[in-house]
C-alpha cells in the first residue's frame, strides 16, 4: 500500500480580478518524490508554489500538510535586508536540532565565507545564500522557485548533484532543461488554471504534452462542427417551441465560450526580427587584447575574429569577466592593451540582462512605442502595438499596465518584443534566457538560429549554447579565454571538462588551442605569407559568382515553391532540385574560398 503524501493540495483557487489564475489545481508530494511544475509565464506556478509553502491563501481548496514534516521554500527573490551578515540570514531558517555546520559547509561550498553584508551582494550571491539557508536543515520537502536563476555553470552543477544525494522531496520550478533532466523524475504541467501529471522524466514531458494538445485539437474540431450545426438551427429554427429555444441558446453559448477558452489557451508568441541590410563580412577582429582593474586581470593576450553568420557563446563563472569581454567585443570599452576592429555596416541591437532599460512607471505599450503613438514598426511595415503584443502573449488589457507589475517572466518578453522591433544585423544577448518559459525559449532559439546576421550570447543555460552556437569562447582562468568549435557540449568533449568556478580552474593550464570551423561549418586554412596576382584577381571575382549563384538559387527555390509541381511536370521538379543542390554546394565551396582569400589578404596587409 502506497504511504499517504507529505503535501497535498486539492481543488485549488485563486484568481486577481476577474481573471481566474488557479482554477482545480491539485499537487501530491510522496516521500522522496521529484517534480518539475511547468508553465507558461504567468500561469500561476510561484503562485500554486506559495500556497503549497502555506505563505498565499487561496479563496477556494485544502492544503494538507504531513504533521510533522519539514518544508522549505525558495523564492525568486530573496530579501535579506532584515541581517546584518549572510549567516544571520542562513541559520535563522534552521530549526532547533539542525546542524549548523552544514550552514557553514554549503555557504564554503558556494564561495561565500558567511561574513557579507547582505547589501553588498550580487544577485548571484544572495540566490546563492537563499539556497543555502533552504537546503541547510535537510527538510523533508523542497520548494525551489527557479533555482538556478542568476547562477553560473559551476553553482549549476554543484546544486544537480546537491540535489542528487538529498532525500528530500523536491518541487521545483525552471525552465532550464538540462537541471530539469538532471533532478527531476516525474512532471506536474500547469496549464489554463489546471494541473495534469506526467509519471516519466522531463526528457517525455514535450512529446506528451504535443500529445495532449493536438488530442484537444481533434476535439476541438468537433465543437465547431457542433456549434455550426447549432448556428443554423438558431437561424432556421427559431420556431421551434419557446423553452426549448431558450435551453440551445444557453448551450450555444456554453460551446462558444469552450472554443474562445481553447483559442486562447494554445496561441503561442511568434516572433520575427527586424533585419536590417547585410553587415561587411568582417564583423569583429580581436587583436592581442588584454584588460584589467587593478591586480586582477580580466583579459590576456586573446585574439579572435568573428564573421558575418557566427553565433558566438561567451561561458564561464560568475566574476569571470564576461560582461567586460561582451563590452570589449562590441566596441563598448577599450582595452589596456591590443586592438579590437569593428566591421563595417553594423547595426548592433542588444538585451540587458539586468532589465535596466525598463522604466517602472512605463507602461507596456509605451515601452514598445516609446511613448509614440499606437503603432510599432517591423520590417519596415507598421503594426498597432496590440497586435504586436499578442505575439508575445501579452494581452490586450495589459497595454497601460506598468513595467512594475510584470512578472519576471513578463518583463523579459517585453524586453525581447523591443529588441527584435529594432533593425539589426548583430544581436548581442546577455542572459537573454532568464526567466523565459520552454515555448518562448524554443522560439528564440528557432529565431536565432534562423537570424541572417551575427549573435554574440552570454547564457549558462547549456541547452541553449548548444542549440544556437557555431562555437564558444570559454574562460580558462588567470585572465586566459579559448574558443572552443560547437557549443557547450562540444567544448566539454575537446577538453575534457566543463566550466569550473574560478578557485578550481586556477591551477588548470589551458588545452592547446584547436583551429575552430568557419561560420559555413569548414574549417579555414591558415593563411600564407604573401598574396599571388591569381589570387587577388579570384578574391576580386568572387563576390560577383557569390551574388550570382544566391540569384539563381533563390529562383530555384521559387520553382520548387510550387506545390503542384511534382505531380504536373516530374521532369522540371527533378531537374531544379538538381539545379539546386548543385548550386548550394557551389555556393558553400564559393564562400569558403573567399573566406581564405580575404583572410590571407588581411594577413598580407598586416
Amino acid at each position: 500500500m502506497a504511504s499517504p503524501p507529505l503535501l497535498l493540495l486539492q481543488d485549488t483557487r485563486i484568481g486577481f480580478g476577474t481573471t481566474p489564475l488557479l482554477n482545480g489545481a491539485a499537487l501530491s508530494v510522496g516521500q522522496g518524490e521529484r517534480l518539475a511544475l511547468i508553465g507558461r509565464n504567468g500561469s500561476g506556478k510561484s503562485t500554486l508554489l506559495k500556497i503549497a509553502a502555506g505563505l498565499v491563501q487561496p479563496d477556494g481548496g485544502s492544503r494538507f500538510l504531513q504533521p510533522g514534516a519539514t518544508l522549505r521554500y525558495l523564492e525568486q527573490e530573496p530579501d535579506l535586508q532584515a541581517f546584518s551578515r549572510v549567516i544571520d540570514y542562513v541559520e535563522a531558517g534552521l530549526a532547533p536540532g539542525d546542524d549548523p555546520y552544514r550552514a557553514r559547509h554549503l555557504l564554503e561550498q558556494l564561495g561565500l565565507s558567511g561574513e557579507e553584508k547582505p547589501a553588498s551582494l550580487s544577485g548571484g550571491e544572495a540566490r546563492r545564500a537563499a539556497l543555502v539557508r533552504a537546503l541547510a536543515p535537510s527538510p523533508d520537502i523542497l520548494l525551489l522557485d527557479e533555482p538556478t536563476n542568476h547562477l553560473d555553470l559551476p553553482a549549476i552543477e554543484w546544486l544537480e548533484n546537491e540535489l542528487g544525494s538529498m532525500r528530500s522531496a523536491l518541487v521545483l520550478i525552471s525552465h532550464d532543461r538540462r537541471f530539469l533532466e538532471a533532478t527531476t523524475r516525474e512532471m506536474v504541467w500547469l496549464d489554463r488554471s489546471q494541473t495534469r501529471r506526467l509519471s516519466r522524466g522531463f526528457s517525455h514531458f514535450e512529446a506528451w504534452r504535443d500529445e495532449v494538445l493536438e488530442q484537444e485539437e481533434s476535439e476541438a474540431h468537433k465543437l465547431d462542427r457542433r456549434i455550426n450545426r447549432e448556428e443554423d438551427w438558431m437561424r432556421y429554427g427559431v420556431t421551434a417551441r419557446r423553452k426549448r429555444n431558450v435551453r440551445r441558446v444557453g448551450e450555444l453559448a456554453d460551446l462558444r465560450k469552450q472554443r474562445r477558452e481553447r483559442l486562447g489557451a494554445q496561441g503561442g508568441p511568434r516572433m520575427a526580427v527586424s533585419e536590417s541590410e547585410a553587415s561587411g563580412t568582417l564583423v569583429i577582429e580581436a587583436l592581442n587584447i588584454g584588460k584589467s582593474f587593478g591586480d586582477r586581470t580580466i583579459l590576456r593576450n586573446f585574439s579572435t575574429r568573428v564573421i558575418r553568420g557566427d553565433r558566438v557563446g561567451i561561458i564561464g563563472p560568475n566574476g569571470a569577466g564576461k560582461t567586460t569581454l561582451l563590452s570589449l567585443l562590441t566596441g563598448l570599452s577599450a582595452p589596456d592593451t591590443g586592438e579590437v576592429r569593428m566591421g563595417s555596416r553594423l547595426n548592433l541591437v542588444s538585451l540587458d540582462q539586468r532589465r535596466e532599460e525598463l522604466s517602472s512607471a512605463t507602461s507596456l505599450a509605451d515601452a514598445l512605442t516609446g511613448g509614440r503613438g499606437d503603432q510599432v514598426w517591423i520590417a519596415g511595415q507598421p503594426r498597432h502595438v496590440i497586435g504586436y503584443m499578442k505575439d508575445f502573449l501579452f494581452l490586450p488589457e495589459q497595454a497601460r499596465t506598468p513595467v512594475s507589475a510584470l512578472s519576471g517572466g513578463e518583463r523579459g518578453r517585453l524586453l525581447l518584443a523591443r529588441a527584435f522591433a529594432t533593425p539589426s544585423n548583430f544581436l548581442v544577448l546577455d542572459e537573454p534566457t532568464n526567466d523565459l518559459d520552454l515555448e518562448t525559449l524554443d522560439l528564440l532559439q528557432e529565431l536565432v538560429a534562423d537570424y541572417a546576421g551575427t549573435v554574440i550570447v552570454v547564457s549558462h543555460d547549456r541547452d541553449f549554447i548548444d542549440r544556437v552556437c557555431t562555437h564558444v569562447i570559454a574562460w580558462e582562468g588567470e585572465g586566459k579565454w579559448q574558443e572552443y568549435a560547437g557549443g557547450y557540449s562540444d567544448m566539454v568533449s575537446q577538453r575534457g571538462f566543463g566550466i569550473e568556478g574560478r578557485k578550481e580552474a586556477a591551477g588548470r593550464q589551458a588545452p592547446p588551442r584547436s583551429l575552430r570551423g568557419s561560420s559555413l561549418g569548414n574549417e579555414v586554412a591558415p593563411p600564407r605569407a604573401k598574396m599571388t596576382f591569381k589570387d587577388q584577381h579570384e578574391w576580386q571575382i568572387l563576390p560577383a559568382s557569390i551574388h550570382k549563384l544566391e540569384a539563381e538559387i533563390a529562383k530555384l527555390q521559387e520553382i520548387l515553391a510550387d506545390p503542384g509541381l511534382f505531380s504536373r511536370d516530374r521532369r522540371r521538379f527533378d531537374k531544379a532540385t538538381e539545379l539546386l543542390t548543385r548550386n548550394q554546394a557551389l555556393l558553400e565551396e564559393a564562400e569558403h574560398r573567399w573566406l581564405e582569400l580575404e583572410l590571407l589578404r588581411d594577413s598580407t596587409e598586416s
